[in-house]
């Protein structure tokens, strides 16, 4: 029935026709702490040509949102579950994190998509529990290393380990990555042309460190020296004129800095750095350049990731597969204002972008780049879970530059490609029930612009916890008291209504309970038998109050 619905479905979207016909190609575009107005399409100034033109011919989602963190965000991708269903972040009475194991019913969509016909490839960064391809991918590329973006060393291929040449020299881990998603692309047009595909490909860029190859740091050279008001009101300026949001621009929290404190690593950074969003005029003229160059760093790693991904979607029209390809692009989490030095650590002398350096974008340019929102990855405010979205899908959407205002979760992919295919999940997994996801299917949207009807939306990551009922959103920062905000007039989170209204505080709070022990249940009933999760080797930051 669901196949015959999906049918019906691009019946209404405009059908599939020529020599693509047939169950589409998937292809997902993941970024790594890339803010929400980072993109063109969004209103940034950093040129993404190419995501920009995927926008113009699809759909760009409005409130798309993500679980505010890396690991947590890929297992929810790829699962459609929350991540604390399924062992991949914490709950307040059940452990879990970036080393918690998934229980065997909770498959990643490759498992589903084999016994469809699919093949599946992964390119990029992992951060999920398992091998690559005992998740059910053909060939894979897992950049291990993401500590240095100007080697393969300590990366995988095929659940293997690389082993750099000795005189290793012009590599970059964003053009790697796509190299790798081509290649696999080739060799699916050459081997496999009867066969759908699937192809997860994650770039690190623009997580941390900032590396950037030297001529794509010179297109940005001098751009952010006006600073981050400035950016930032320029950002929404656009933002609003394109319909992306409607809400008044967030003010600056100037004693909201970095999620964790590493006072060492400001201190090896030199004078220049600042882990604080000050007003611009009161930062030294070396604070100024220094932040600026960061920035710059920032917009040439995502500038070089949209070159990427044009040359993925040129393969794609070589190999006769754009048309019928479903394209989605998103961000794991908001833009970062995280400050610390690792792995290879920091040299001061050394040029700004290059290997021998460890920047971070820190809160002042991070606030800019999830304009117009409070608050940065780690974070359950709206900064730090808001993504861009772009739906493209030639063949099975009609609609061409429009946008689409429900609100949605990464949740919702796994269930979406799930219904596109034509597949339905089995009951039981090796005899095991598999308890129901509370992703939705997105494919309504794709030919309206409507609501997805939905009990709620849930977040909590690291004591940082929110519930969306509707546009009503209840948040809190870890160890603060709720806040209540109508997103509908106040998405930026400017209105705390929490003091007007108790009453729908606790309605709301009752509802992110009810969700926080259902998951703390089915946790539970695995939990004993799972391996714990593994400890950093690196010593615990500390967390200060207001995120310091």
């Amino acid at each position: 029935m669901k196949r015959l619905a999906f049918l019906a479905s691009l019946v209404l979207l405009g059908g599939v026709s020529g020599p693509g016909a047939g169950r589409p190609n998937i292809l997902i575009l993941l970024a790594d702490d890339l803010g929400y107005s980072d993109i063109g399409c969004y209103g940034g100034e950093i040129r993404t040509p190419h995501l920009d033109a995927l926008a113009a011919s699809g759909l760009r989602f409005t409130q798309f949102y993500n679980t505010a963190r890396c690991w947590p965000t890929r297992g929810a991708l790829l699962t459609g579950y929350y991540a604390q269903q399924i062992h991949r972040d914490a709950l307040p009475e059940a452990a879990g994190g970036g080393g918690g194991v998934r229980q065997a019913w909770a498959r990643l969509l490759p498992d589903y998509l084999r016994a469809a016909g699919y093949r599946s490839y992964h390119s990029g960064k992992w951060h999920i529990d398992g091998k690559v391809l005992e998740g059910g991918f053909d060939r894979s590329l897992d950049m291990r290393n993401q500590g240095n973006y100007f080697t393969a060393a300590g990366n995988w291929i095929d659940d293997a380990p690389v082993k750099a040449p000795a005189d290793e020299h012009g590599y970059y881990a964003t053009i790697a990555t796509a190299d790798h998603a081509i290649q696999c692309l080739k060799d699916h047009a050459a081997h496999h042309a009867g066969k759908p595909f699937f192809h997860y490909v994650a770039f690190i860029a623009p997580h941390f460190p900032l590396h950037a190859l030297p001529e794509d740091i010179a297109r940005y050279r001098d751009r952010y020296l006006s600073g981050w008001e400035s950016m930032r009101e320029a950002r929404h300026a656009r933002q609003v004129e394109m319909g992306i949001v409607q809400t008044p621009l967030s003010a600056l929290e100037r004693d909201v800095g970095p999620p964790y404190a590493f006072p060492e690593a400001i201190a090896r950074l030199g004078p220049g750095e600042v882990n604080r969003p000050l007003p611009w005029s009161e930062l030294t003229a070396e604070q100024r350049r220094f932040q600026a160059a960061k920035m710059a760093i920032h917009a040439a790693m995502i500038d070089r990731m949209d070159r990427e991904i044009g040359r993925i979607v040129a393969q794609l029209k070589a190999m006769d597969a754009y048309e019928n390809t479903l394209i989605f692009f998103a961000s794991d989490n908001g833009a970062s204002a995280e400050i610390m030095v690792r792995h290879g650590g920091h040299n001061p002398e050394a040029a700004p972008g290059s290997a021998a350096t460890y920047l971070c974008l820190g809160p002042g340019f991070s606030s800019a780049c999830n304009t117009p929102f409070r608050r940065h990855k780690t974070w359950v405010h709206e900064g730090g879970i808001s993504s861009p979205l772009i739906v493209h899908w030639p063949a099975g959407i009609r609609a061409r530059n429009q946008l689409r205002r429900t609100p949605a979760h990464v949740i919702d992919i796994a269930p979406t490609i799930l219904e596109i295919a034509g597949i339905e999940k089995p009951a039981q997994w090796n005899g095991e029930p598999i308890p129901p996801a509370p992703g939705q299917s997105l494919l309504p949207a794709f030919e309206h612009d409507r609501v997805i009807a939905r009990e709620s939306l849930w977040w909590l990551h690291e004591g940082n916890r929110a519930v969306r009922v509707g546009d009503w959103k209840l948040v809190a920062s870890k160890g603060d008291p709720w806040e209540l905000y109508d997103l509908a007039a106040d998405r930026a989170e400017q209105h705390n209504l929490a003091p007007q209204m108790p009453d729908k505080v606790q309605d709301l709070e009752r509802v992110w309970q009810r969700q926080t022990d259902s998951f703390t249940e089915l946790a539970r009933k695995t939990l004993a038998d799972q391996p714990q999760p593994k400890r950093a080797t690196q010593p615990k930051p500390k967390k200060a109050k207001d995120g310091t």
